[in-house]
């Protein structure tokens, strides 16, 4: 159903490391120097799958920075009780960051922000660019706020799980609200302990859903916070400062300060040799021979079978000869992959 001819790919780049190195956590990727590189194989898949199945015509990945944000400092124990980045996703960054130049695709980061904001920014940019739609490829519902007429949440698939696009009707449905920004107030209300958002205590989903149905955002409940009975009432009043802050905490900017434009961000031909060296150095030998497939890199020259092979099926080698058939062997890691791939496909046929 996509039919608009700009298609932006905006990649929340540390949800999908930390995605792919979890994956592998029971069986790792392990080179031959000793390096797991379970994390790096897990978001160059994810980056030539969205390559190959989307074909977008622009795209940029978003990372965080170390600098401190300004969450961080608005409210001090923000993620203060997330645990310390594992050392393979550690090692494995600087090799992802080259690998996304090697493809000559932007890396977007700004000291001050995350990368939700920096995603935020573009979006709201972008989405004014005439026949384009956005999508913004995480697994984070936060993102969801952030969906619009032409701004989707792409949610990759994973372990036997399709793509799940998000658009404004299913981000209703899914949150069951009556608006996009209303998602914002939901967070607000629940908080979010991964973040160490604190939200009210013993605030739900479904407490959430029922607040916002009959008050429309926190300012709202806040505002009829007196009417409200029994021991929520009483939690809403104790803590309606901590809704406030938890909704400012759960709000992506959408106007931070960013030169890219959106011509930098048109998708390229990867820089073959800079690749094939990363390639080589990461021992990925079938994702190279995938992008040999795919086009990417140096075009493996094709051999014409030979007539003697053919001759005993047809006397007319034309349509044959003509056929481009392309051979990959699927390894273990890939096989999760493979199948999704088969379940899209009108006829398969085995031997």
């Amino acid at each position: 159903n996509l039919i608009k001819p700009n298609k932006l790919f905006l990649l929340d780049a540390m949800a999908l490391i930390y995605r792919a190195h979890f994956a592998f956590s029971k069986n790792p990727i392990i080179n031959s120097k000793g390096i797991n590189t379970s994390a790096i194989y897990g978001f160059l898949n994810t980056l030539l799958e969205v390559i190959k199945k989307e074909n977008p015509s622009h795209i940029g990945v978003a990372f965080d920075t170390k600098a401190p944000t300004f969450r961080s400092k608005m409210f001090k124990e923000y993620k203060a009780n997330r645990q310390k980045q594992p050392e393979d996703i550690q090692v494995a960054i600087p090799y992802i960051k080259k690998i996304i130049k090697s493809f000559n695709i932007p890396i977007l980061e700004k000291d001050g922000f995350e990368a939700d904001d920096i995603i935020g920014t573009f979006a709201n940019i972008f989405s004014k660019e005439k026949e384009t739609q956005i999508f913004m490829m995480t697994p984070d519902k936060d993102f969801a706020q952030l969906v619009s007429s032409n701004v989707f949440l792409y949610k990759p698939a994973f372990m036997g799980r399709g793509v799940d696009i998000l658009g404004e009707k299913e981000v209703l449905n899914k949150f069951k609200i009556n608006r996009v920004d209303q998602v914002i107030d939901f967070l607000g209300l629940q908080g979010d302990s991964v973040d160490n958002i604190p939200g009210i205590p013993g605030v739900g989903p479904k407490t959430a859903q029922v607040l916002l149905a009959k008050y429309d955002s926190v300012e709202g409940i806040i505002k009829n916070k007196a009417e409200i009975k029994g021991v929520l009432g009483d939690r809403i009043r104790q803590h309606s400062d901590s809704a406030i802050l938890s909704k400012s905490l759960a709000k992506i900017k959408i106007d931070i300060p960013v030169s890219t434009t959106f011509e930098d961000l048109v998708l390229t031909k990867p820089n073959k040799e800079k690749l094939l060296a990363l390639l080589e150095d990461l021992e990925f030998r079938t994702i190279k021979k995938r992008m040999y497939n795919m086009g990417l890199i140096i075009e493996q020259e094709e051999e014409k079978p030979q007539e003697s092979q053919l001759g005993f099926f047809s006397t007319n080698l034309e349509t044959i000869e003509s056929e481009k058939v392309s051979y990959s062997v699927v390894s273990p890691h890939e096989i999760y992959v493979f199948v999704e791939e088969l379940k899209k496909q009108k006829q398969i046929c085995f031997d």
